[in-house]
């Protein structure tokens, strides 16, 4: 789809339909809206206060062939409360009209901003919201399908000189990166095995410039990388390790290096300790930590930010074969500790630990990993916020602070020593759950950080948020592809954060 920016009057241009948006407050008919009121001859007004329109988050007033305007359609979105109005926001309303217009099989499209939103920052946030929403899941249906293409949208009321292209250019770098992790999450298992994934890496990095190295599973045995073969042992389908690196132009030696970590279990059994049949078909969107660190790597390559960014992403299927790895087992991670599995279907953290290890020994100073790691985040978060974990409290903040520009809710949970008590082996070094009830999220977390050693790091469990069991009215069901903006953000102003 294409997105265009045009300086041309909201009255004057020729449309199929024109998006704007109204504030819940007592006259929500204000501003540039008002504007528009006079040129209909004020009927926004009075649907206004016939109640029609009263400016609640999401609520879509659609008028047809409006006096006065060239559009053939003017559709109102409700915006909400004015002072909690932000960003995240209008991109959630701009995908929400977006889709409803879709619908309705609209090609051509206008959207109007605010006097107080003709920003750059607005002007990205639409240019996402709009490319979010465009995203079908309907890739493998061979019937009537929900795919009718939007061919254009202009965004109208920004004036020159407003960064406004040079933000609708940085807006789709983002949304389309965005789009490749969910389209990565959501292909099922017999598509996206460890070794597809791979190629589909190694593809993206030839294609954007990047350094990509593919370890097979005899590179991964030599680097004695036990933790991750002991969840891919189980599995017909050998283990890959992805590692993608960017590299600015005149880097410094000895600058800060910023690694990325995602999960990436391309299907997840449980293994011997294997899941319940009930739901085990979205457990193909166990690789969506790795997934958006690969979607992330692309960005940065067309953004170029000033900090050398490391991927690394392990891949492997969780299956109960044969040969498959039993509670009890010990294994030994690449940094030489011992681990006590007591239960298979904590897999995720084990193919961490040997990833970040190798993240460091590539040289990253500072650590972020994604992943779908525990049903506990989503017990205490439910789906909205992605549970934040981290060992150095100012590189966590920047974490927060970029998901705050990002519009991706996060949230800070504890990490206190006494969690660490929780997962001391009896047998080994390190068990790989708890030995006491509660705090599941907590102690996955834990056991990654026995791999990160001093280097600051972050931990994003993403199990509630990496997937909408139900579509939302700006974005279809499945796969979100959190937490690619926040990364984006993070590393875009890695150099200039305090």
């Amino acid at each position: 789809m294409k997105i265009n920016f045009e300086l041309a009057a909201p009255q004057s241009v020729e449309t199929q339909a024109l998006i704007t948006y109204v504030f819940e407050e007592d006259d929500p008919v204000t501003g540039r809206v008002a504007d528009l009121d006079q040129a209909t001859g004020g009927l926004l007004r009075r649907l206004a206060k016939s109640g029609e329109i009263t400016g609640k988050s999401l609520e879509m007033t659609l008028v047809h062939s409006p006096a006065g305007l060239k559009a053939e359609r003017l559709l109102l979105v409700g915006a909400g409360k004015k002072e909690k109005f932000s960003p995240a926001e209008l991109r959630t309303l701009a995908g929400a009209g977006f889709r409803y217009l879709k619908g309705k099989a609209v090609k051509r499209m206008a959207f109007f901003a605010r006097e107080s939103d003709a920003n750059a920052g607005a002007a990205q946030a639409v240019t996402e919201g709009l490319l979010l929403a465009d995203f079908e899941g309907d890739k493998y249906k061979t019937g009537k399908k929900n795919d009718a293409p939007v061919e254009s949208t202009a965004l109208l009321g920004w004036a020159a000189g407003s960064g406004a292209e040079q933000a609708i250019d940085r807006g789709r770098i983002i949304a389309e990166s965005q789009n490749l992790a969910r389209e990565l999450a959501n292909e099922p298992s017999n598509k996206m095995t460890p070794r597809i994934l791979a190629d589909r890496a190694a593809a993206m990095a030839r294609e954007e410039g990047l350094s990509c190295e593919i370890l097979d599973e005899n590179r991964i045995a030599e680097l004695k990388m036990g933790a991750l073969l002991s969840v891919a042992q189980g599995s017909a389908e050998p283990p890959r390790l992805i590692a993608i690196t960017y590299t600015p132009a005149n880097a410094a030696p000895g600058a800060p290096v910023l690694g990325l970590v995602g999960k990436a279990v391309t299907f997840d059994t449980g293994g011997i300790s294997i899941k319940p049949a009930a739901d085990m078909d979205k457990m193909k969107f166990d690789m969506s930590g790795g997934a958006a660190m690969i979607a992330t790597m692309r960005a940065l390559a067309r953004l170029k930010p000033a900090v050398k960014v490391i991927a690394v992403v392990p891949a492997t299927e969780n299956m109960p074969g044969g040969k498959a790895q039993k509670p009890g087992d010990i294994q030994t991670a690449m940094s030489g500790k011992t681990i006590e599995v007591m239960n298979t279907d904590a897999e995720g953290r084990l193919i961490l630990a040997d990833a970040v290890t190798y993240a460091r020994k590539l040289g990253a100073t500072h650590l972020v990993d994604a992943a779908t790691l525990t049903g506990a985040i989503v017990v205490a978060l439910a789906g909205i916020n992605t549970g934040v974990f981290g060992t150095n409290q100012s590189f966590t903040d920047r974490v927060l602070a970029s998901a705050r520009a990002a519009g991706e809710k996060m949230w800070p949970m504890p990490m206190d020593d006494e969690y660490r008590e929780m997962i001391k082996g009896t047998m080994a070094d390190i068990q790989n759950i708890s030995s006491s009830k509660g705090g599941g999220a907590i102690t996955g977390a834990m056991f990654i950080r026995e791999f990160v050693d001093d280097v600051p790091w972050v931990h994003l469990d993403i199990a509630g948020t990496a997937w909408y069991d139900d579509a939302k009215p700006w974005m279809v069901k499945g796969a979100t592809g959190v937490p690619v903006r926040t990364l984006v953000d993070l590393a875009m102003n890695f150099n200039s954060a305090k």
